[in-house]
């Protein structure tokens, strides 16, 4: 029984574990050596869903802020007043609730060859619902407007949310990893 319970904070601390998966996708015909100055594509940053509980200015200045640090570092500045960008910008935060069903099975012990003996085999099922978040960064090529470079990433969210500075950590966290892979190389 004490296995049983440990199994799940367990399944839960290896989740944590794992980093968000990294996916991206670009145009391979387009110079991004060529981009140097970046604006946003209002609207900036899009929920799905749109859930007062997820959207807010405070969500919103945080992943604008690490988008804006990240591609500073990435070597493209904001675009001036005077002088157009040649990136627009646009994210997109969708929150998503999936459910994960863990089985454990216990109660009979020995040797395959000679069978098995003890007591009643027990299997435990237990499902955990969990939300993701994912964050989605498009760059679109602001003469045509057409869409040059996506990046996302997944984590999974946790129930306690933290001080605000672990929220802004957070969310630089995810940024940086989702930007790592721009320029493509």
């Amino acid at each position: 029984m004490l296995r049983r319970l440990l199994l799940i904070p367990l399944l839960f601390a290896l989740a944590a574990c794992q980093g968000p998966q990294v996916q991206r996708d670009f145009d391979p015909t387009r110079d991004f050596s060529a981009y140097r100055a970046w604006g946003w594509q209002e609207p900036a940053l899009q929920y799905r869903p749109d859930d007062p509980r997820i959207k807010s200015d405070l969500t919103e200045q945080r992943i604008r802020a690490a988008i804006a640090e990240q591609l500073d570092q990435q070597g493209l500045r904001p675009a001036t007043a005077g002088k157009a960008a040649d990136l627009k910008v646009q994210a997109w935060y969708i929150v998503d609730q999936r459910t994960q069903q863990y089985t454990t099975t216990s109660g009979a012990w020995g040797n395959p060859w000679y069978g098995y003996w003890g007591g009643p085999m027990f299997t435990d099922t237990r499902t955990i619902d969990y939300q993701v978040g994912t964050l989605q960064i498009d760059l679109y090529d602001a003469a045509d407007g057409k869409l040059v470079w996506r990046g996302s990433a997944e984590q999974t969210l946790s129930n306690r949310q933290g001080t605000p500075e672990q929220r802004a950590g957070s969310m630089r966290e995810l940024v940086t990893r989702v930007l790592s892979q721009y320029p493509p190389r």
